[in-house]
């Protein structure tokens, strides 16, 4: 059953709902595409709340959302030269397993237990979005994995090329496992964790955690949406519009990314991942969901 509730539905149109469901979704592709979180961490808990959609199919239409919204905004950020496909790839072996065993949890743990993970997951993503970080980027790798692999590359910055490296890749890889796993069982993108990896622990710099992030979520929402798809979970009327918005929304955002101010956007941002955590979390505790 797709929808838990009809009542916030009662006056709608399906064709109102599909409107309604397209500008929500165009919100969250256009603010998933310029924090590089991916678009799920909004989307889920509107579809939840708001909509009265099942958690399961929340999570399902937002995996088909996530793949969309990389593939619209990582092709801008490879060609304008930030992301890291090397880098990628490498961590894409820890994220694309990990999503495939939280794939594989989602479908045996009750839909209340995954909005409590999920508001938590929330609260992390706001506050690690406020905090103050330096960045303090290194030329050369002094992990013989990476330097084995040439984790290293150069992005534009100021009218000129800066190199970078990538280091402590083992932590890298097994904090990628997590944000894997948290991806195939909330239906997101796990941003905020892949950024987290790169930038704090692999000291990349930041605009390149984000946009390597975009280029990842995308494959990683693929390794848990087979699974998500075989159990049903995926609806096509919900997902159609959901595609739809996240895809324009999330185009709009990488052109917007070079010239808007990012102190305002995740103080705004923030805010409204806070209010939706704990509303998840009450309603997951007093089993609402």
């Amino acid at each position: 059953m797709v929808f838990r509730s009809y009542k916030l539905l009662g006056a709608m149109t399906i064709f109102g709902f599909d409107g309604y469901i397209f500008l929500v979704s165009l919100l969250a592709g256009l603010l998933g595409a310029l924090s590089g979180l991916g678009g799920g961490v909004v989307l889920v808990p509107v579809l939840v709340l708001a909509f009265g959609v099942d958690i399961h199919y929340a999570a399902g239409a937002s995996l088909v959302s996530v793949i969309a919204t990389s593939t619209a905004s990582a092709s801008a950020y490879l060609r304008d030269g930030f992301s890291n496909v090397k880098i990628a790839m490498f961590l894409e072996i820890a994220t694309t397993l990990g999503a495939m065993f939280g794939a594989y949890l989602a479908g045996r743990v009750d839909g209340s237990v995954i909005a409590v993970i999920f508001g938590l997951i929330l609260i992390y993503s706001a506050l690690a979005g406020l905090g103050k970080h330096a960045e303090h980027v290194h030329a050369d790798t002094t992990t013989p994995i990476a330097r084995y692999l040439g984790l290293k590359g150069t992005y534009p910055e100021a009218f000129e090329q800066k190199p970078y490296a990538a280091n402590h890749a083992g932590w890298g890889f097994a904090m990628m496992s997590v944000a894997g796993a948290l991806s195939g069982l909330l239906g997101v993108g796990s941003g905020a964790l892949k950024v987290l990896a790169m930038d704090r622990i692999m000291g990349l710099p930041i605009k390149v955690s984000t946009t390597t992030s975009n280029f990842m979520i995308g494959v990683t929402a693929c390794a848990s949406a087979g699974v998500y798809l075989r159990r049903g979970y995926i609806d096509p009327v919900l997902s159609m519009p959901v595609v739809l918005g996240v895809v324009i929304g999330s185009l709009a955002g990488a052109r917007l990314l070079p010239h808007i101010r990012a102190r305002e956007l995740r103080l705004v941002f923030a805010f409204v991942m806070l209010v939706v955590a704990v509303e998840l979390i009450y309603k997951g505790l007093t089993g609402a969901i």
